[in-house]
């Protein structure tokens, strides 16, 4: 037998995998994980169908093809009043969470410590440590996910090489306001420090609140990567297209793992994204479709025990079960899916120390029927 020494040896199955799995084995209503259970736009499945007959099957060019390249650069500008180039500083991706491990590989080095917020989406550590790295993990406070930017500034050390944010707030559903992003800029300023920056959901935010992207702060924008998702976007998670956007010089390194890590991504896709989305409205529009969601399901379970948790992005919310329950929140979302017929996310899974407060999170990117169908349920506990 070969001795393997496991580059990832405290890895396991994803979370999602997991519940996914057990909500598929028990015939569970699937609130885990992060996808709707509505198709994408008619329109926009007919500008697939119409590009693979048009024969757009080969490779695409590997940075991504330059009409979707260009339009990216169109929708920053058009959101954060930032311009990108296409050709140098934007790439298409087969997903954020590729983009997300790209970047980091292009810099990360064995020693070099990476600050993370916990709680934090599970792609985050094993990228970083599969390349020698270290994270540095920085709590968000209890009782609103807020950043402490003080305790950010007392990790700082001669090694740290990146810091990571994410907003809107994968599983919190919380935001960074203009302030956090004016303290993180001065921060990293003069410092050889990059921000990687995953705005997966940065079309999902409600109730009048702005996305606050890296773009928006141009000093930070200069040694920031953003990540960014078209299958939150678009409704098409199983697509697998994103983009990573950031200043020439970073942008080259990142192409050069890039190139040979998947090359490039669907070219027909690619092809239909960009012209679906040069109707504005197609993003733009995403916030009020969302807040509509997950304001009926709110309404929905509002008699139930379950407290939920202020949302203010994403399409997940989080709950607190402790009128219903004393149990461990991993064992509770295991229990629930078995025998109530409801799969949820426990909060602890997204803690390297797996810390318990009581917190599940659910997934609204549901249909209407599915939302009353898992509201029956939450309001019997």
């Amino acid at each position: 037998m070969i001795e393997i020494e496991s580059k990832l040896p405290n890895v396991g199955t994803t979370i999602f995998t997991v519940m996914s799995n057990l909500a598929r084995e028990h015939n569970a209503i699937n609130l885990s994980q992060g996808f709707p259970d509505f198709n994408c736009d008619n329109k926009l499945l007919a500008l697939c169908e119409k590009y693979m007959s048009s024969g757009f099957n080969q490779y695409a060019p590997m940075q991504g093809v330059i009409q979707l390249r260009e339009r990216i650069a169109e929708i920053i500008e058009t959101c954060y009043n930032n311009s990108y180039s296409p050709d140098t500083e934007i790439t298409v991706t087969a997903g954020a969470t590729q983009g997300i491990y790209t970047a980091i590989a292009a810099f990360i080095k064995k020693g070099d410590e990476v600050i993370i917020f916990e709680p934090t989406y599970d792609c985050y550590v094993p990228a970083i440590e599969v390349h020698g790295g270290i994270p540095v993990f920085c709590k968000l406070e209890t009782n609103n996910f807020r950043i402490n930017w003080e305790e950010v500034k007392s990790k700082i050390t001669a090694k740290t090489k990146m810091i990571m944010i994410n907003s809107p707030h994968n599983p919190t559903g919380t935001t960074l306001s203009e302030d956090d992003l004016l303290q993180l800029e001065k921060i990293v300023l003069n410092k050889n420090i990059i921000v990687l920056s995953d705005e997966v959901y940065e079309h999902m935010t409600f109730d009048g609140i702005s996305h606050q992207s890296v773009a928006k702060f141009k000093s930070l924008a200069k040694q920031s990567f953003i990540v960014s998702s078209f299958g939150k976007t678009v409704h098409a998670t199983g697509w697998k297209i994103g983009y990573v956007a950031a200043p020439k010089e970073l942008m080259a390194e990142f192409r050069k793992v890039h190139q040979f890590l998947v090359f490039s991504v669907n070219h027909a896709f690619q092809l239909a994204l960009a012209d679906f989305l040069a109707d504005n409205n197609n993003y733009l529009g995403l916030k009020h479709f969302y807040q509509k969601k997950r304001d009926y399901f709110l309404k929905l379970i509002s008699s139930s025990k379950f407290n939920p948790l202020k949302c203010n992005g994403t399409y997940f919310l989080l709950m607190s079960y402790k009128n219903i329950s004393d149990e461990p929140d991993a064992e509770l979302a295991i229990r629930l899916t078995k025998e109530k017929g409801i799969a949820t996310v426990p909060l602890s899974a997204f803690y390297k120390d797996k810390m318990d407060n009581k917190l599940l999170r659910f997934c609204f990117a549901k249909k209407e029927e599915t939302l009353e169908k898992s509201a029956e349920i939450i309001c019997s506990l």
